[in-house]
């Protein structure tokens, strides 16, 4: 705004330099001119200094008006950089939740090829060697199952709160056929 206003202002003053020299040289040249041509001429050259100065007004009203664009323009530049940034760490904590999700997913189809697979053959191992169908869903503590004997099946019901693990373990085992 300053540049712009200093520019007008300077191109004002050289106007109004040189119509004093005009003024002067004429009147060093020649006194015959009259009062209403002196008058005419201040006229229009005070007209030209008002529009001059109109025109510098306007373009000082101008920039007001460019450097306020520029003032909100700025304001939006800082609010978006803001949200592109909230947006990028958004962007790498989902990359990260996906990368841990991958892993994840290897790890169950590890299971679920490796592990699951020789746990099922491992229970029917002992199925077969021990012939006790067990009741898996049966409640919390207790051990239930249908032990098929060489005679006869006979249900196993026992709780494993009010009896110890080695007493079940040897109950079980006292459960299987040694006759092979």
């Amino acid at each position: 705004m300053d540049l712009r206003m200093a520019a007008t202002s300077q191109r004002v003053s050289g106007e109004y330099r040189s119509w004093q020299e005009l003024a002067n040289s004429e009147r060093s040249t020649s006194r015959s001119w009259g009062t209403q041509e002196i008058l005419a001429a201040e006229e229009e050259v005070a007209q030209s200094l008002l529009d001059a100065k109109e025109r510098a007004h306007q373009g000082g009203a101008e920039l007001q008006q460019l450097e306020a664009e520029l003032r909100k323009a700025g304001e939006e530049d800082t609010r978006l950089k803001a949200s592109l940034l909230q947006l990028t760490r958004e962007l790498e904590e989902l990359k990260e939740t996906e990368a841990s999700l991958e892993r994840q997913e290897r790890e169950v189809d590890e299971d679920t090829t490796v592990t699951i697979p020789s746990a099922v053959y491992v229970a029917q191992l002992y199925r077969q060697i021990s012939k006790i169908e067990w009741d898996y869903e049966c409640e919390p503590g207790m051990v239930k199952g249908i032990h098929h004997g060489p005679s006869v099946a006979q249900p196993v019901q026992l709780d494993s709160t009010q009896l110890s693990k080695k007493f079940i373990s040897d109950y079980l085992w006292n459960l299987v056929d040694t006759d092979w």
